[in-house]
């Protein structure tokens, strides 16, 4: 299980892992709340590129479809299958149920902790 004080966090609510030179990447637990039951989720093809703070795909809701905004510049290495299979694991693990692993990583975006992504929903949830 992966401990979400660990791992950084776009302000958009897009969460990385850094694992060594692989980052895993996904949403948040209050954008896949605040999105309802996510039905479908469009990704990067593997070997794909990817860069900080770009739009990588998308996930659509019964609600919207929302874009996914990438925390690092690097190579799509895997792209989580059963994800696309099954789009509702998101809403049940968020931060089990990652997106994409990306490897050869060049740069990191405007990550931010735990503390501060608090701060930015305590604030969204006014």
């Amino acid at each position: 299980m992966r401990d979400e004080r660990d791992i950084s966090y776009l302000k958009t609510h897009e969460w990385v892992d850094i694992e060594g030179d692989t980052a895993y990447v996904g949403i948040d637990d209050f954008a896949q709340e605040q999105m309802g039951d996510i039905v479908f989720v469009n990704l990067p093809e593997v070997g794909d590129e990817v860069e900080a703070g770009e739009v990588f795909g998308d996930v659509e809701s019964v609600k919207a479809v929302s874009d996914l905004f990438c925390p690092v510049t690097g190579k799509v290495v895997e792209v989580n299958e059963n994800v696309l299979e099954s789009p509702g694991l998101i809403n049940e693990e968020p931060y089990e149920s990652w997106l994409i692993k990306v490897e050869e990583i060049t740069e990191q975006g405007d990550l931010i902790d735990r503390k501060e992504i608090e701060a930015i929903i305590d604030e969204e949830e006014g």
